[in-house]
């Protein structure tokens, strides 16, 4: 069986949650952290290997507080994400501190990954379905040799990604033939209304109405190992254009995109009717360690993931 690797990105500052490493929260019954249920999940699902890309100054707590411990189950690999981590001849904006963003983060991985992969973000929960249904479809489906990139991702129902704390931004699913993928249209400030109506805004701060059953793209995606080479070919021209702001980002949805709209790319959105949580705001924080623990009473995890 062709083989698989998951890479978790958790190298975010976590600065909504206060200023603490939100990756590293405990919220299990058991103790655990969000991360050891997408690791539970993966593994399951088949994935043979775990690359976790994070900071050099959060290294030690990760590794004593997960790495460690999952390095037993599995083949683990680490990858750090450094804003001096930049192409010969370019250098940080003085005053920058905000990472280069998700596209960046997956550069880092390039020489660790020799198989197809699926990426995810640390913080959220993805539940079972989209670890299985990327899994299939990368070893079954997914034709590395394809001119094009033959990509796929876990589409998720909006209405099961919304956190009862703060508006979300969401990347919402414009949807082409077949379950392909067309455009993703970025959606801001998204939060359901006294009278159950979803309102959000668009890329020019207009407000607009989302269709409570859109599927959005929640990071989680199926990719090629060669995509690799040509995040790593595309990013000087990025820097070139945006390396001197102070906050914008190289982003693995705006990449895939673009790639989408040039013709060198397909993504097949593979349907989750999961929820998804995850702990944007410190007062999600609760609300997630109660819907972990019903899960845990209907049978769906046992009570300590790992023994």
């Amino acid at each position: 069986m062709k083989k698989t690797a998951l890479v978790i990105m958790a190298a975010g500052l976590g600065s909504r949650f206060g200023g603490g490493i939100k990756q590293l929260a405990k919220l299990g019954p058991s103790g655990e952290i969000i991360m050891d249920y997408s690791i539970h999940d993966a593994l399951e699902a088949g994935f043979d290997k775990i690359v976790f890309i994070i900071r050099k100054d959060i290294e030690a707590d990760f590794r004593e507080i997960i790495g460690n411990r999952i390095e037993k189950l599995a083949k683990c690999e680490y990858a750090f994400q450094e804003l001096d981590k930049l192409p010969e001849g370019y250098s940080v904006p003085e005053g920058r501190n905000k990472p280069w963003g998700t596209a960046h983060a997956l550069i880092q991985v390039r020489d660790l990954i020799d198989c197809p992969f699926a990426v995810i973000n640390a913080d959220d929960f993805y539940g079972k379905e989209g670890f299985r249904l990327i899994h299939e479809y990368l070893v079954n489906e997914m034709d590395e040799d394809k001119p094009v990139f033959d990509m796929c991702m876990a589409g998720y129902i909006v209405g099961n990604t919304l956190s009862d704390n703060g508006s979300v931004n969401r990347g919402v699913c414009v949807m082409g033939e077949h379950g392909y993928l067309h455009e993703i249209d970025e959606t801001y400030d998204i939060m359901r209304q006294p009278d159950g109506r979803l309102m959000g805004k668009d890329a020019k701060d207009q407000p607009v109405e989302v269709d409570g059953n859109a599927i959005v793209s929640m990071n989680m995606f199926g990719l090629p190992k060669r995509f690799l080479d040509t995040l790593v070919e595309n990013f000087p021209a990025w820097l070139d254009q945006h390396g001197k702001e102070m906050k914008s980002e190289y982003l693995l949805p705006q990449e895939i995109s673009r790639l989408m709209l040039e013709g060198k790319a397909t993504v097949k959105v593979l349907k989750d009717h999961d929820r998804w949580f995850g702990v944007t705001y410190q007062e999600d924080k609760e609300a997630v360690q109660k819907s972990l623990r019903e899960l845990v009473d209907q049978g769906v995890y046992p009570e300590k993931l790992f023994n």
